[in-house]
């Protein structure tokens, strides 16, 4: 279960940069590609950026807390297979559809996001190697003994 391994381990580190981010303010949320909207906000005191990169690092937790359970790594967590391939989804769709979308879109905040082209590139090519790595993990789980996930 070497996929669902790596899965959890970069997960778990995009979640601790999430975290970071909340720490470093406003110049953080600018290098990660987080918009100047939400880099100023963090400037002027407001608690809505922080709130929505926490629940971001909450979910990336959960995500690769899922990972192990399927790696074996943690203990056994409730519907493993069916959260993985959820995960799965969500990456790989993410990966794909981020940059159409933000082209397509007439959403001001789509549209900024084009405007980062670099940002929407990097973070696709990751949701679709962590995605990767999820699906793989999910099809070794399917594939093994029922008691492996």
């Amino acid at each position: 279960m070497k996929a669902l391994k790596l899965a959890g381990t970069f997960t778990a580190l995009a979640s601790f940069v999430h975290i970071a981010i909340i720490l470093g303010g406003g110049d953080w949320y600018r290098f990660f590609g987080a918009g100047e909207d939400m880099a100023a906000m963090s400037e002027q005191g407001s608690a809505y950026p922080a709130i929505v990169t926490g629940a971001i690092a909450m979910v990336l937790a959960i995500w690769s807390a899922y990972a192990f359970s399927g790696a074996g790594v943690l203990h056994k967590l409730p519907m493993t297979k069916v959260v993985l391939s959820l995960i799965t989804v969500v990456l790989l769709a993410r990966g794909l559809l981020a940059i159409p979308a933000a082209v397509y879109s007439d959403s001001p905040y789509m549209a900024e996001l084009a405007g980062n082209m670099t940002f929407l590139l990097v973070t696709s090519v990751i949701c679709l190697a962590l995605g990767s790595c999820y699906g793989l993990g999910v099809y070794q789980l399917i594939k093994a003994k029922p008691s492996a996930a």
